[in-house]
């Protein structure tokens, strides 16, 4: 960390103990949400989210395969993502980092845990399948990646048009049937910062925290939970976080587009 990094830290850690933020937002604040859709011809699927200044693109690709052994009824969902450098100094081209791993790994299993997807719909004929890949591209950062990719990700699936599949080819020129959800899930993430707890931190922001939790819910149910870096939580920090994470699900699921 240079010496203007640890500048801003400090001056991030010396505002949060008055209850404030750089840009002016409550502790339970989130930042501006603009979500863009159907962006791309060629893919399923397709959604832009700029979260303050995170941008991030999700693009849904499917395609005929074979089962997993286990699951021979079932189809498949994968979620990838990509930290482009273009987005952030620190970024690098090359394969995959923990970051980004990271990224598609707590995004995947919101969506999943969520139940958003039947599997079982996605069952075509005895070893054929629908695989839904889900592609995760941060065009730029500034902190949150999590909730702006889930965001990304779900807005880009409730646009998604199934292709036609007949005599065992994919007719991607037919795509008239929509990707049926089941459910809808959000992301939240909270920063903790010298002892106070802040929602959708920023880059700065997060440059300055102890710990992270991400908390997915559908409204009703915690879906999924995931702890970043080394330090710890309190249960009632942890149970407070699981209350506003439930609170802002309406905010969320309503940039979500209505599946057509």
């Amino acid at each position: 960390m240079g010496a203007i990094d640890i500048i801003k830290s400090m001056h991030v850690r010396d505002l949060i103990v008055e209850g404030k933020r750089e840009d002016g937002r409550g502790l339970m604040d989130f930042r501006k949400i603009k979500v863009e859709t159907n962006l791309f011809e060629n893919a399923e699927g397709s959604a832009m989210v700029d979260l303050g200044g995170t941008r991030v693109l999700a693009g849904i690709k499917m395609d005929v395969e074979t089962p997993m052994k286990d699951t021979k009824d079932m189809g498949n969902f994968m979620v990838a993502s990509e930290l482009l450098p273009l987005a952030y100094s620190e970024y690098e081209a090359g394969p995959p980092n923990p970051e980004s791993i990271e990224l598609a790994r707590v995004t995947d299993r919101g969506i999943r845990a969520g139940e958003c997807i039947n599997l079982k719909k996605l069952f075509i004929e005895e070893g054929k399948v629908w695989s839904v890949f889900a592609d995760i591209y941060v065009l730029n950062y500034d902190g949150n990646l999590f909730d702006a990719s889930a965001l990304a990700v779900m807005s880009a699936l409730s646009t998604t048009k199934v292709p036609k599949y007949e005599d065992g080819k994919v007719v991607r020129e037919d795509r008239s049937a929509s990707l049926k959800l089941d459910n809808f899930t959000v992301s939240t993430t909270f920063a903790k910062i010298n002892g106070r707890i802040a929602i959708d931190p920023t880059g700065n922001e997060e440059g300055a925290l102890s710990s992270r939790l991400t908390i997915s819910n559908d409204g009703k149910v915690v879906r999924a939970v995931q702890k970043g870096i080394s330090g710890g939580w309190k249960e009632d920090e942890v149970y407070d976080a699981i209350g506003a994470s439930l609170e802002k699900y309406k905010e969320l699921r309503s940039h979500i587009p209505k599946v057509r």
